[in-house]
């Protein structure tokens, strides 16, 4: 039952970057549009995530909560010593959730509206580069694990882990990642003439994807980081990337065609690609400290919390997975065959 847990932990994680990660990426293309595009995109946006928008972010609970039950070690450190973004994080989740239902249902037309719409879009881009950064801190091996946290400054205990340029880089290459998958989305959901807008920019986010990626790597082997060492150490890690950059041409070409299907899961298969990488290279150890390396696979639950929580991951799937797809479908989120 323990490879069920880690399927679906993985799964998980897979979906909210993707479907949470457009969601919060329409934020962002909102953000840096012109004021005439910015009226388009908001239309569009609300059109598009209004039906799911909910149900975009479900995975992250399901992460947390898989993360709590069965690995609750490492949820402990999680918590504990990034408890600072993870609060940022909580408030630009709920400060979003809040402006984009108030900008479409508040029934007063004043200055409000201008306020619901900066804290839509500010919150969109925050909240994914702090997720980002509580990634990029997690791997960094700035998080210092000691018998008695008392004994370090606040600054080491809870400031330095996330707030470093390597983390900061890992949270502006996922807040990228977010504007390139709404972009890709917004084209399939746009007349013609609108989805070019959508074209361009997923262009331009594609492009700045490979360079914040790009910079965050060197830098990490400039100060020679354990886990850009042992990624580039690893030949299946470096084989993804490769598969990734190469499969860069037929995304690029789809997109400026407008292809809805196709750029969608050319855009679904890199983000596959770099999770992939990025979790081999260094599973289960995804949890780099100042002086080793800690296992996911340590510390778990008893078996018979595993069991019980793999069956009830399978069976909450087998209803959750049929009537998600059934509402993307139903709202032409899905689009089968359709170019």
């Amino acid at each position: 039952m323990l490879y069920v847990v880690l399927f679906f932990l993985i799964f998980s994680l897979y979906l909210y970057v993707v479907l949470g990660g457009a969601d919060y990426g329409a934020g962002i293309v909102e953000l840096f549009s012109s004021e005439e595009n910015q009226k388009i995109t908001k239309k569009t946006i609300y059109r598009v995530m209004g039906p799911v928008w909910e149900a975009n972010h479900i995975w992250i609970i399901i992460l947390i909560v898989i993360l709590w039950i069965a690995f609750p070690a490492y949820y402990n450190i999680i918590v504990v010593h990034l408890h600072i973004p993870l609060t940022i994080i909580l408030l630009g989740v709920t400060l979003r959730g809040v402006a984009f239902v108030f900008r479409h249902y508040d029934a007063v037309i004043d200055n409000s509206q201008k306020l619901y719409d900066s804290m839509f879009k500010v919150s969109s881009l925050v909240t994914p580069i702090f997720l980002g950064m509580v990634f990029g801190a997690l791997i960094s091996g700035e998080i210092l694990i000691v018998d008695d946290v008392g004994t370090l400054t606040f600054y080491e205990a809870f400031i330095e882990p996330w707030l470093n340029i390597f983390s900061v880089l890992v949270g502006l290459f996922f807040a990228a990642l977010c504007a390139f998958l709404s972009s890709v989305l917004l084209i399939g959901e746009s007349e013609k003439e609108v989805s070019k807008i959508y074209i361009r920019k997923a262009s331009i986010a594609t492009v700045v994807v490979f360079i914040v990626g790009l910079v965050t790597f060197v830098y990490g082997y400039i100060f020679e980081y354990v886990f850009v060492r042992d990624f580039l150490e690893n030949n299946f890690a470096i084989a993804f990337m490769l598969l990734s950059g190469i499969l860069l041409l037929p995304l690029r070409i789809t997109i400026r065609k407008g292809r809805r299907v196709l750029s969608r899961f050319f855009a679904g298969l890199q983000v596959f690609l770099i999770l992939l990488a990025a979790l081999i290279s260094h599973f289960p150890d995804i949890i780099i400290t100042e002086t080793s390396s800690i296992s996911l696979l340590d510390n778990i639950a008893p078996d018979s919390v595993i069991r019980v929580l793999g069956i009830s991951l399978i069976i909450g799937g087998a209803v959750i997975l049929p009537g998600l797809f059934h509402l993307l479908k139903s709202f032409k989120m899905i689009k089968i065959l359709e170019q």
